[in-house]
């Protein structure tokens, strides 16, 4: 049974806990049960290859649309397949403006993403693209593409 639950129970039942010391109790005598979540690795940070400067870290902050676009892959479990999701967002209005599914990890996927953002894009001003700067890599941490 969860902790929210036997809370619940508890208050019904006229034994008056707080949530918060409920969940204290449990985990003093080691009660509660960490669930488990799935991890999927999809980024090596650390590769041989160039990385640009960071220039968020620098201090620009979108001020308008079409300014900023990040960009992000994200892993979908489905029933048929492992699948994942790569997004391009407005930073100002976190609008996402390009999206791509896929089976893999490859630079296509991405690349489709940033076409169709770039399809839609209507101004003709300067543009920053950012990632998280690194490579794609599959479950085992070999490399989706050299």
């Amino acid at each position: 049974m969860g902790t929210r639950k036997l809370h619940h129970l508890l208050n019904r039942q006229f034994i008056q806990v707080g949530r918060d010391k409920l969940f204290a109790l449990l985990r003093q005598h080691r009660l509660l049960v960490q669930p488990k979540q799935a991890y999927h690795k999809t980024t090596l940070s650390h590769h041989r290859f160039r990385k640009h400067p960071n220039l968020l870290k620098e201090g620009v902050i979108a001020q308008r649309p079409e300014q900023v676009w990040v960009a992000d892959i994200t892993y979908l479990p489905t029933q048929e397949a492992d699948t994942y999701l790569s997004l391009v967002t407005d930073a100002c209005s976190r609008k996402i403006v390009g999206y791509s599914l896929g089976l893999d990890m490859k630079t296509s996927t991405v690349s489709k993403a940033f076409k169709e953002a770039l399809k839609k894009r209507q101004r003709q001003s300067n543009l920053i693209h950012h990632s998280d700067r690194g490579r794609p890599v599959l479950f085992g941490g070999i490399p989706a593409y050299p």
